[in-house]
């Protein structure tokens, strides 16, 4: 068994988390915005480049302040900007979401192409043995005289063939599990078993 957190260590995966972090900063940036920007100096008060403006400002302006009255009478932007970050959000969780999808895809293909490749080697281990079993019976009756060498020669070749398949299984066996590891965004070691021998 492979725990899932795992596949926090794939590159894909670690990503698309940050870009759909960074797509969830960007909505409180926007909303940010909607507020004026005012810096209190250190003898009191407010400091701004337009504190010019606020003595000669309209009655409205001094209730609600000249930056406060930019950001509610802006057309529409600063909306349309906070919208624009959500939706940024959204498409960053969709294409996270996807990512991790892919990912579990990824390492149960893995899986699955171990198991049965394993159990493909032990089928093919079988046939080798059946296969030395009769060239020592056929090399038997080959000394006795019972058989041409012809069949001896057709024995090797059935073992040869046989041997040669195994070797390609355990090529494949090797490639999925270096797929396996890809997969995971590197190796792992399972976590040794209890001391007193329970299982967890």
């Amino acid at each position: 068994e492979l725990p899932s957190s795992l596949l926090e260590r794939r590159p894909d995966i670690a990503a698309a988390e940050r870009r759909a972090a960074a797509a969830n900063e960007q909505i409180g940036v926007a909303i940010s915005a909607w507020f004026p920007s005012l810096n209190l100096s250190a003898s009191g008060g407010f400091t701004s480049a337009t504190l010019a403006q606020w003595f000669t400002a309209p009655h409205l302006v001094w209730a609600l302040g000249p930056q406060l009255v930019a950001t509610l009478f802006d057309g529409g932007l600063r909306e349309a900007q906070t919208e624009e970050a959500r939706a940024f959000y959204a498409q960053g969780v969709a294409d996270y979401r996807q990512t991790v999808l892919a990912a579990f895809q990824d390492v149960e293909d893995q899986l699955v192409a171990l198991r049965v490749l394993e159990q493909e080697a032990g089928i093919q281990q079988e046939a080798v043995g059946y296969a030395r079993q009769s060239l020592e019976v056929v090399m038997n009756q080959y000394k006795a005289g019972t058989v041409t060498y012809l069949e001896v020669v057709t024995a090797q070749a059935t073992l040869y063939s046989a041997e040669q398949k195994l070797a390609g299984i355990a090529g494949q066996r090797m490639v999925s599990a270096v797929g396996l590891i890809k997969a995971l965004g590197g190796g792992w070691d399972p976590p040794p078993p209890p001391a007193d021998g329970t299982s967890r």
